[in-house]
């Protein structure tokens, strides 16, 4: 699949070429990911990181605004991660994986009996966390691996580095630093023999500009990660999208999983690249009948559509999970999922805030919750939360813990507090 690029560089959206020479320059990163997250993974790159252009602190003029994308999709972060301990802290700030660059390798290797690997850093990083956490990059200038921010080479082969590499990674990351951002092509052969060497999975970077490549690598059995191409309009999202799906094993057909944002799965359908263009085109769940022989969004008809947040394409590419926003429910029957009989959504913290949400901006006469205001939402917190403290046996902690978790929810809203909020601090202090 393709994963999106955002190269970062004095605080700025850029794209360089050969990693040197400013080719664009824009600064919308949130819109960026916004969209790029639509369609599968985004890797988000400090350039100034990676070239030591850093204050005392080892801060950069992009590090406000990396931390700030972090949780706004299935992001992947590199540039001048050369500790343990900052790549322990960008995952607890919500990077789903970290790309290791030149402080995986032995920059000082002489001889053939020397260590290719920085043993000592990988081991204590997939000690910290995880291997399915790590990335690192195999950059190649003429087949040697590049470091500094390409700014040097080792004394160590692509294939050689890539063999070693992927004990200590769930993936590698190839850039042929010659084509990146030259629009030309990748290395074809290179990313053959890599994909020939190792196991794990290979993402392909650096030159790619063209449809027909985007799904020859996707038949190797590469990942594509895309910049310029992009940025360009070379080639769209949308259409790399599809080309990589597996056409021919599902003979034009893919089921598409309807998924909501709180994970609840609400129906299944098929869709055929027709469908799936006019899904990201409106932003609503379309799909084919195979009954009518037609083109059909879900809702057309009783207004109950499925909004598209991300689309998100399974290991053997014959199989889509759509997370979705329902408005209203998703079966025909009237229920909320088509695998249940609820008429409505299952109650759950995000159900609740939704409802509070609504009662403020809608308030109904009557309404309790439309009734208080910041000093008596405070206190009906601390009434309800000595009420808890008190409560003796099952139900009567059921009870007030159901009232705790209203009033709480009302402060939130007020405070312009959401549960993700909530989840992601609790997030970053697990990962910590």
């Amino acid at each position: 699949m393709v994963i999106a690029s955002i190269d970062m560089k004095d605080g700025h959206v850029v794209q360089l070429k050969n990693g040197k020479d400013l080719v664009l320059q824009r600064d919308d990163a949130d819109s960026l990911i916004n969209d790029f997250n639509k369609y599968g993974e985004v890797a988000i790159i400090d350039l100034d990181q990676a070239l030591r252009n850093t204050d005392a602190k080892g801060n950069t003029p992009n590090t406000e605004l990396l931390k700030s994308l972090l949780r706004k999709g299935n992001v992947r972060v590199g540039g001048g991660i050369r500790d343990v301990k900052k790549a322990k802290e960008l995952i607890s700030l919500g990077a789903e994986k970290v790309i290791v660059g030149s402080a995986a390798w032995n920059a000082d290797r002489k001889a053939e009996s020397d260590p290719i690997l920085n043993v000592a850093f990988l081991e204590e990083l997939v000690a910290a966390i995880g291997k399915q956490r790590v990335i690192i990059s195999v950059d190649a200038i003429n087949g040697k691996i590049a470091l500094r921010g390409w700014t040097e080479t080792a004394n160590i082969s692509l294939i050689e580095g890539a063999k070693e590499a992927e004990n200590y990674a769930s993936e590698l990351l190839f850039t042929c630093v010659e084509k990146e951002g030259c629009m030309e092509g990748t290395d074809m052969d290179m990313c053959r023999q890599l994909r020939d060497a190792v196991k794990c999975r290979v993402v392909a970077a650096g030159g790619v500009n063209s449809l027909e490549q985007i799904a020859e690598l996707e038949k190797l059995g590469c990942d594509v990660q895309l910049g310029m191409a992009l940025y360009t309009g070379t080639v769209s999202l949308k259409d790399s999208f599809m080309a990589c799906l597996d056409w021919e094993k599902t003979n034009g057909m893919i089921p598409v999983i309807a998924q909501s944002v709180n994970g609840e799965v609400l129906m299944m359908g098929f869709s055929n690249k027709e469908a799936i263009a006019k899904t990201f085109d409106t932003g609503k769940l379309t799909f084919f009948s195979r009954t009518r022989n037609v083109l059909w969004t879900k809702g057309e008809t009783s207004g109950h559509f499925l909004e598209v947040v991300k689309m998100r394409v399974d290991c053997d590419r014959d199989t889509i999970l759509a997370t979705v926003i329902p408005h209203g429910g998703a079966c025909h029957t009237g229920s909320f999922t088509c695998f249940g009989a609820e008429p409505d959504e299952r109650s759950s913290m995000e159900r609740l805030y939704a409802t509070i949400s609504e009662r403020f901006a809608n308030p109904r006469p009557g309404s309790y919750t439309a009734t208080l205001n910041d000093k008596r939402v405070r206190e009906k917190v601390e009434e309800e939360a000595e009420e808890i403290c008190e409560a003796e046996g099952k139900d009567e902690v059921i009870w007030e813990a159901a009232d705790l978790l209203y009033f709480v929810s009302v402060l939130m809203y007020k405070e312009g507090v959401t549960w993700q909020d909530v989840y992601n601090e609790l997030d970053r202090r697990h990962k910590k």
